[in-house]
């Protein structure tokens, strides 16, 4: 079933269409005026706004949300407009389905987002626990790590309900790396942004192990064939830095 951005999963622990946030009373809003804005602009045009160094991972991105004063025409509000580019799925030599896109896509613009279920961790456990070695892996785990130690996790599954994203294949050297992006609640929304300046008809791909940015790793050694006496499944991307296997995240197989 397609649905263009997350819905509440199964086990109902998150809504992702709740309106938590307060909104700012900004009519042209700019930082460090708008409450937004607070963490520093998002946005600079239609691309998201370079970090100030590498440090390797992303800074908050919170949009205007629908109790803001601002117009749809706010420049703070990308993510939330939905898809801008062509992208078609198509049936790849070996990797099953894939996305790409059908024009031009400028490195640092929004292409689309990974939307699905939203889930608790118990729920996304027992789905994994419940699949079979040859079967497709749609979850998805988001750890946030805070400066408080905190870590906030957030699990999607468009296994049944979703959008073009879950046709998204894994590479170890992408062309997309994923952002989440508030708009009006906590639940962020898994945002994928160009990292490099992409041709029309190139597949688009993101790392699933999450690397922010497709920070390239100089030494990066091929992987074994099983974690945790779990068979891990090979790669196909074809990359010159492949490690022969996709990221594996072992964490929903155990009980905690």
């Amino acid at each position: 079933q397609y649905s263009p951005e997350n819905v509440a999963g199964a086990d109902g622990a998150l809504d992702p269409t709740e309106i938590t946030f307060p909104g700012c009373s900004c009519l042209s809003c700019a930082h460090p005026v708008c409450s937004c804005l607070r963490h520093g602009e998002n946005y600079r045009g239609l691309c998201l706004a370079p970090t100030e160094d590498e440090r390797g991972f992303a800074r908050p991105v919170f949009e205007c949300s629908a109790l803001c004063r601002c117009g749809l025409s706010c420049h703070n509000r990308l993510v939330q407009r939905g898809l801008q580019f062509r992208l078609q799925v198509f049936q790849t030599a070996r990797k099953g389905w894939g996305l790409r896109t059908l024009e031009f896509i400028a490195k640092g613009r929004f292409v689309c987002e990974y939307a699905g279920e939203v889930l608790g961790v118990n729920e996304a456990r027992r789905r994994i626990q419940a699949q079979a070695p040859e079967d497709s892996n749609y979850i998805i785990a988001v750890r946030e790590h805070l400066h408080s130690g905190q870590i906030l996790e957030t699990f999607i599954d468009p296994t049944y309900i979703g959008n073009v994203g879950r046709f998204l294949n894994h590479s170890c050297e992408p062309n997309l790396f994923m952002v989440p992006v508030r708009v009006d609640s906590m639940v962020p929304r898994l945002a994928l942004f160009a990292a490099t300046d992409i041709s029309p008809g190139e597949e688009l791909s993101y790392d699933y192990s999450g690397r922010f940015h497709n920070t390239p790793v100089t030494n990066r050694v091929p992987e074994t064939s099983e974690e945790g006496n779990m068979p891990k499944k090979p790669c196909y991307c074809g990359a010159r830095t492949c490690t022969s296997y996709l990221p594996y995240d072992s964490s929903l197989f155990s009980t905690p």
